[in-house]
């Protein structure tokens, strides 16, 4: 354009500069004319600096924090003594005597089953020493009687039958044994003879576990380290504010806090002869730990066939740890279709029905009106025991024990009744007792090594010069193991 007077907000290669007059209408002007407008300019994003929290609080640890505690161990074994039955009872015995003999020799053909009770090295029975026998078939065919002899060696001992009639029930019936339940209710001697032969040693039963490694890393290199990028970031362990590299960091460290009490929750011991107990690679040799899902579907109780609904399923599970060791307070950690299967048998019990005619809940707060949220959840109930319910995130996250349904082929486990307090144990290490929670964790420590949370920063980067590597590497590591005490009080729900 030749004989152009240039201006202060001109120029011959950009044209007009920031003193552009908009017109009213879409009119090409020299005042509205834009020589390096990027078309694509008009599409750059609002980009929002802080992370949206979409998932909420994503960690799943807590369960071990509120019913556990820690303490240190220097073993690689951990090993303790529980408490077996005071009394003796054997479920599997038969018996060589016809019916109506006076007369009669059992045999105990299971001395190790869980009902038995004090004595090692053989049967814990001895002359003198009055028992009850009944057919396990049927319990009206029982008979009281006084052992006369015993044969530690075969497991086997003679009675001589109270009743007239002798023995109530056949020893076999076409061809199979009829199997006996014996338990000892007490002892008759004549005058002036010698007292009981023998005694009984404690039945302790010995448990052991063995502490695991977990290890994780976290690694960015030195180039990433040197640009910047920000972010502004809320953290599930109350960290804020702006990050850049480390925000992953973070994360990693979350993630394996959570490793940490999922472990001790879903370990399970390396069998004999298995892929990790003798696999050729670097991962030979583990060992595993008893987790505690493992210990409480071996040891303890388990609920089967989905949950327990109704008042006479709970009637089953009181009846079930009246048998055991009658903890007074129990907590039941489960997930949200359990939470709400107790909420609505509770609600049914208190008068609520979501299909008959009367709809007045009476149950939350009382004197319910419509301007106030109806409370349709329960907390707890007392029926001869203390049953307190609280969600627990990990069976409800989808990622973990949530994702599981009944018809992958996969046991969906949907609850875990855990005793609340403390029992009194002997530790074989200590040598003494102890009061222990039911669950704690073990973890390995010294005087010069705690392994109990350690985390070290290796390479060149952000630092740390202990390597020629250009990056810096966050190692995260723990050794430990959790201590099921009194597996026989815990029930597993949903298997």
């Amino acid at each position: 354009m030749a004989g152009q007077v240039l201006s202060p907000t001109t120029s011959p290669v950009t044209g007009p500069g920031y003193q552009l007059q908009p017109s009213a209408e879409q009119v090409p002007l020299s005042t509205n004319y834009i020589t390096d407008f990027n078309f694509l300019n008009q599409y750059l994003p609002d980009t929002y600096e802080k992370e949206f929290e979409r998932y909420g609080n994503r960690t799943v640890a807590s369960f071990l924090r509120l019913v556990g505690a820690e303490m240190p161990s220097n073993s690689d074994l951990i090993k303790w003594a529980e408490q077996g039955r005071l009394h003796t009872k054997y479920i599997d015995c038969i018996s060589d005597g016809a019916q109506n003999d006076d007369d009669a020799t059992i045999t105990v053909r299971d001395t190790l089953n869980p009902a038995s009770g004090p004595g090692s090295g053989g049967i814990a029975i001895r002359v003198g020493q009055t028992v009850h026998i009944s057919n396990n078939n049927d319990i009206n065919q029982s008979n009281k009687a006084i052992v006369t002899y015993v044969d530690v060696a075969n497991d086997t001992f003679n009675v001589a039958y109270y009743e007239a009639d002798g023995q109530s029930f056949l020893p076999s019936v076409m061809g199979i044994p009829t199997v006996l339940t014996v338990f000892i209710y007490g002892s008759e001697f004549k005058k002036g003879t010698f007292g009981m032969e023998g005694s009984l040693e404690a039945n302790d039963v010995i448990f052991e576990n063995s502490p695991i490694i977990i290890k994780d890393k976290y690694a960015v290199s030195g180039s990433d380290m040197a640009q910047i990028g920000w972010v502004e970031i809320t953290t599930e362990n109350g960290a804020s504010g702006y990050l850049w590299y480390l925000k992953s960091e973070h994360e990693t460290r979350l993630r394996f806090e959570d490793y940490i009490e999922t472990s001790m929750i879903e370990a399970v011991p390396a069998e004999a002869g298995s892929g990790a107990a003798i696999h050729t690679n670097s991962q030979a040799g583990n060992k595993g730990s008893e987790g505690i899902f493992y210990v409480v579907n071996n040891r303890g109780n388990v609920w089967g066939g989905g949950n327990p609904t109704t008042l006479s399923d709970f009637d089953s599970i009181i009846q079930r740890l009246d048998k055991q060791g009658s903890i007074e307070e129990n907590v039941i950690f489960l997930d949200r279709n359990f939470s709400f299967d107790i909420d609505d048998m509770l609600a049914t019990l208190n008068g609520y029905s979501s299909t008959g005619a009367s709809q007045g809940a009476s149950f939350g707060l009382f004197e319910n009106d419509v301007q106030m949220a109806l409370n349709l959840g329960f907390s707890g109930f007392r029926r001869g025991y203390d049953f307190y319910k609280t969600d627990w995130k990990y069976l409800n996250d989808p990622t973990l024990r949530g994702g599981l349904t009944n018809n992958t082929g996969n046991a969906k486990i949907s609850g875990l009744l855990v005793p609340a307090g403390s029992t009194t144990v002997y530790d074989q290490i200590l040598g003494k007792n102890a009061k222990r929670p039911f669950l704690h964790v073990r973890y390995r420590a010294s005087e010069t090594e705690d392994r109990r949370y350690k985390t070290w920063i290796t390479g060149s980067a952000g630092g740390a010069t202990n390597s020629s590597l250009d990056a810096m590497e966050v190692h995260f590591l723990s050794e430990r193991a959790v201590c099921t005490l009194g597996a026989n009080n815990f029930f597993l729900f949903g298997l």
